[in-house]
C-alpha cells in the first residue's frame, strides 16, 4: 500500500525547473494521493505553472493533489520533502557576476559555481537558505531539503557543516556525461551505464560500460574518440586524454573549476539565447493551457529524479541514484571529510545513502583538492557575511588570476549584493 505525503516545491513558478519536476512528478502513480503544494513569490508565474500542473498531473494520471501558495511556512507545515529550486534575480545577477570580473581581466566560462560567479552566488544564496531551512526546523524538522539551485556543493556544504536539516542535492550531470559518451561511441543510452565520483560538475567517470553484459566500453571510447567529430566537447576531451577518465558534466560546467576552463572556448551563458528560449516557452505552456495538446516529451521523465527520491523515502522503496550531492565524510576517502561530493546513492525511508567507489585518481584528486578549499573557503565567508573572507576565498580559486583584480571585482559586486549578505549562523 502506498503511503501518501506533502511535499512543498519551492520556486515552482519557474517555466524550465517547474515543467522538468512535473514530468518527474506526474509520469507515474508513485505518489498518488500525495499532496504537492507549489511555492513562488510571483504570483502571476505561480498561478500559470498550477494551471500547468493540474493539466499535467490529470493527463498523467498521477494522482496527486495540487495545491499552490505564495507562503512557504503554510507549505511546510506536516512536509516530508521541501524541494527547492530559488534564485534570487537570477539572470541579471547572474550576468553581472560573470561580466564585473571579465572587465577586470578575469576569464569564467559560467560564472556560477566556481570562479568570483561561484563565490557571490554563494555570498547571496546562503543567507536564504538558511531562512528557508530554519522555517523547517519549526515546522516540518524531519523532512527532506531535496536542493537543485546552484552552487549545489555550496549549499549541500553549508547546511551539512551548520544545519540539522537533512539535506540533498540531485543533478542530471552524469546523465549529460552519458550521453556524450554514448554519442561518441555509438552505443545505446539505454544499454549503458557510468559510474562516477567527485565534485558536482566536476565528476569523473571510474566507469562506463555496457547494462547487461558488464563490458568495458572505456577501450571503445579510447578507440574512437580520436577521429570523432573535433568541435564536440573539446575540452572534456582535452581532459579526457591527459587524465584517462571522462569527465562531466560539460565543457562549460567543468571549466568553472580550472584556471584554463576557457580553453574549451566556452566563455559566459548565452543570455540572449536562454531570454528566447524562456519566451518560447511561455507560449508554448500557454498554448497548452488555452487547450492545446501536451507535447509528447512532457508526458516523460526529464530524468531528475525527483519522485524516485520522494517515493524511496515515503514508500520504503530501495532505489539507487546514479548520482547525489552529499556530505563526504568518508565516502571519497582521499577528499576532505567536511565536503560536499557528488557519488551514487541508495534512497529508502531511513534516508539516502552514499556509495563509496574508492578514492579519486591521486592526479585527479589533486584538482580537486583545489577547489574543496574554494568551497569550504566561500562558505565560510557567506555564512559569516565576511569580505574578509570572501577575497582569501577568491585568492583561492585558480580562475583568479591577480590579487588586485580580485580586490577591485570584489567592492563592485559587494556593492550590488550587499541587500542580500548577511550572517546566517
Amino acid at each position: 500500500m502506498k503511503n501518501i505525503t506533502k511535499i512543498a516545491f519551492l520556486g515552482a513558478g519557474s517555466m524550465s525547473f517547474g515543467l522538468s519536476t512535473f514530468r518527474d512528478m506526474f509520469s507515474s502513480d508513485t505518489l498518488a494521493g500525495s499532496t504537492l503544494v507549489l511555492v513562488d513569490h510571483d504570483p502571476d508565474a505561480l498561478a500559470r505553472m498550477k494551471a500547468l500542473a493540474e493539466r499535467m498531473n490529470a493527463e498523467g494520471k498521477a494522482g496527486m493533489i495540487i495545491e499552490a501558495t505564495t507562503d512557504r511556512r503554510a507549505a511546510f507545515d506536516g512536509a516530508s520533502v521541501v524541494i527547492n529550486s530559488v534564485a534570487i534575480d537570477r539572470m541579471r545577477l547572474w550576468k553581472m557576476d560573470f561580466e564585473i570580473p571579465k572587465k577586470h581581466g578575469i576569464r569564467q566560462t559560467l560564472g556560477e559555481n566556481g570562479g568570483p560567479g561561484g563565490l557571490f552566488f554563494t555570498m547571496r544564496t546562503l543567507p536564504l537558505i538558511f531562512e528557508i531551512t530554519r522555517d523547517m526546523e519549526e515546522l516540518c524538522p524531519n523532512a527532506l531539503f531535496l536542493n537543485f539551485s546552484n552552487p549545489e556543493s555550496r549549499i549541500v556544504l553549508a547546511l551539512g557543516k551548520y544545519s540539522p536539516i537533512k539535506s540533498m542535492g540531485l543533478c542530471h550531470g552524469i546523465f549529460m556525461a552519458r550521453g556524450a559518451l554514448c554519442h561518441i561511441t555509438g552505443q545505446s543510452w539505454h544499454d549503458t551505464e557510468c559510474w562516477g565520483i567527485g565534485l558536482n560538475h566536476f565528476q569523473w567517470m571510474l566507469g562506463f560500460r555496457n547494462r547487461w553484459t558488464g563490458q568495458d566500453l572505456y577501450p571503445l571510447l579510447r578507440e574512437k574518440e580520436p577521429s570523432f567529430d573535433p568541435t564536440f566537447q573539446p575540452f572534456s576531451r582535452k581532459m579526457f586524454n591527459i587524465y584517462g577518465l571522462w569527465p562531466s558534466c560539460s565543457d562549460d560546467h567543468m571549466g568553472e573549476y580550472l584556471a584554463f576552463g576557457w580553453e574549451g572556448g566556452e566563455e559566459g551563458h548565452d543570455y540572449a539565447g536562454d531570454a528566447r528560449e524562456r519566451v518560447e516557452l511561455q507560449q508554448t505552456i500557454e498554448g497548452v493551457l488555452k487547450g492545446g495538446p501536451l507535447p509528447d516529451e512532457w508526458k516523460h521523465s526529464v530524468g531528475e529524479r525527483t519522485n524516485v527520491v520522494v517515493d524511496g523515502i515515503i514508500n520504503n522503496r530501495h532505489h539507487y541514484l546514479e548520482s547525489a550531492v552529499l556530505m563526504n565524510n568518508g565516502t571519497i576517502p582521499n577528499l576532505p571529510p567536511d565536503l560536499a561530493v557528488e557519488v551514487p546513492a541508495i534512497v529508502d525511508a531511513a534516508g539516502v545513502h552514499p556509495v563509496s567507489l574508492g578514492p579519486l585518481p591521486e592526479p585527479i584528486q589533486k584538482l580537486a583538492l583545489v577547489q574543496a578549499g574554494v568551497q569550504q573557503l566561500s562558505v565560510e565567508a557567506a555564512v559569516h557575511a565576511s569580505k574578509e573572507l570572501a577575497l582569501q576565498a577568491l585568492l583561492a580559486d585558480p580562475v583568479v588570476n591577480s590579487s588586485d583584480a580580485a580586490v577591485k571585482l570584489l567592492d563592485e559586486l559587494w556593492e550590488i549584493n550587499k541587500p542580500y549578505i548577511r550572517k546566517c549562523v
